[in-house]
This record gives C-alpha cells, sequence and structure tokens, in this order.
C-alpha cells in the first residue's frame, strides 16, 4: 500500500490567528496556503472578508484567493474541484498543502465528509428566490434540509439560495455513505491522505479582543468606501 502523503487543516472561529499559523507552518515545512474562504474567493473583497495582504504572506504562496468576479456564483462543488487540484499539484512539487478556513461547509466539502452533486443554476428558481429575506430562505432551507440549515450561516443569502437550490433538486444533503449511493462514487479524502488537523481556540476574552481590534483597523484601511464601491457596481 503506497504511504499517504500529509496534508495540513488548520481551523478555528474568525480572529483566533489560523492565517498567521498557517503562514508560520509554511516557512517552516516548506508548505503552501489554501484558503478556504467562500467570500475570499471574490476579487475586490478585500477588507471587508479580512482578505490575507500580500505582507502578510511573507514570500508563502496562497491559493484560492481572488479566483472570481464577485458578479458570478462560485459553489462549494467549485471550491472541490479547485482545492483538490491545487492539493494535487502542490503535492507534485514537494510542497505540502495548508488548507486554512474560513468556511467550514467548503472544508467539509473538500475532505469528503460531506459532498454534493454539480448542480447547475437554475435561474428561473433563483429570480423567486432573491425575492424572499435571508429570513425567508432559512426558514425554506430548514423544510428542504435540515441538516444543511444547521452548517449554513443564516444571514447570508448567497449561500441561503444555493442551498435551497440544490436542495429543491436533490432533497437533503446528508453525509458520505447517503451521498455515495444517490450521487455514484465519490473519492475518500481520508483514504488519499493523511490528515492532519489543527483547531485554533483562544479564550473568548482574548478572541473578542482581536475581532474587536481587526475590525476597527478594516474600518481604517477603507472597509466602509469598499463597501460603496462594490455597492455602486450593482453588487
Amino acid at each position: 500500500m503506497p504511504k499517504k502523503q500529509k496534508v495540513l487543516v488548520i481551523v478555528g472561529p474568525t480572529s483566533s490567528g489560523k492565517s498567521a499559523l498557517a503562514v508560520e507552518l509554511a516557512r517552516k515545512f516548506g508548505g503552501e496556503v489554501i484558503s478556504a474562504d467562500s467570500r475570499q474567493v471574490y476579487r475586490g473583497l478585500d477588507i471587508g472578508t479580512g482578505k490575507i495582504t500580500k505582507r502578510e504572506m511573507r514570500g508563502i504562496r496562497h491559493h484560492l484567493l481572488d479566483v472570481v468576479s464577485p458578479k458570478k456564483t462560485f459553489t462549494a462543488h467549485d471550491f472541490l474541484v479547485r482545492g483538490r487540484k491545487v492539493i494535487a499539484t502542490t503535492l507534485r512539487r514537494g510542497l505540502l498543502p495548508i488548507i486554512a478556513g474560513g468556511t467550514g461547509f467548503y472544508i467539509d466539502t473538500l475532505m469528503g465528509r460531506v459532498t454534493l452533486p454539480n448542480v447547475p443554476a437554475n435561474p428561473k428558481l433563483r429570480a423567486q428566490l432573491e425575492k424572499k429575506s435571508a429570513a425567508e430562505l432559512f426558514a425554506l432551507l430548514k423544510k428542504r434540509d435540515s441538516r444543511r440549515a444547521k452548517t449554513i450561516d443564516p444571514h447570508n443569502k448567497r449561500r441561503l439560495i444555493r442551498a435551497v437550490e440544490i436542495a429543491e433538486m436533490f432533497g437533503a444533503v446528508s453525509r458520505n455513505n447517503d451521498l455515495r449511493s444517490r450521487y455514484g462514487n465519490i473519492n475518500d479524502f481520508v483514504n488519499r491522505y493523511k490528515v492532519l488537523w489543527i483547531g485554533v481556540s483562544p479564550k473568548m476574552k482574548m478572541l473578542e479582543r482581536q475581532i474587536t481590534i481587526r475590525l476597527f483597523a478594516r474600518i481604517s484601511r477603507g472597509m466602509v468606501a469598499e463597501a460603496k464601491r462594490l455597492h455602486t457596481r450593482g453588487l
């Protein structure tokens, strides 16, 4: 049996220091960072999303940042396809893939803990869903797929619309065994790679302080102006 190649995954709440830790470990062990953030994939969404800066990267290559226009849809399935390709190419170059998230659902999808069918966008359904509020979409998702509703941001309309779209076509998204039987054979990530998980969990008071510091830093860097620019572009 061939030796499994190593993949590192760093998870934790916002402002817990995942990005800085990923860079530090990449420098120490010869790796590259794969961002697993559902907002940072979009070009132009920089300050408000807390996207790492060139200076903070400290020369370490980062993947899956700024990969798509915010006017386009980028799904968890898109992340799965791109993410696994980046992991494979990084390993072929003899480097350690370090996944830093971000978005837990993206990581679960990438790891094979949750798997999604490739559901094409449904413009007619989306037009109907766009008229609903986030609260209405969340209530609809709970009826269609209660398990997915437990893992999604109830205020994120973009992700709620996509989740409802999938549920309308295929029903509830479940864990591996159910999905394999319904959507065909899926390569199990854990069977291919040796995955090391690192959970960053600072004390709550420290985390709250860091969140406050980061928020004011983003405002001083121009977060409000960035939001206005995006709004004028119809986003």
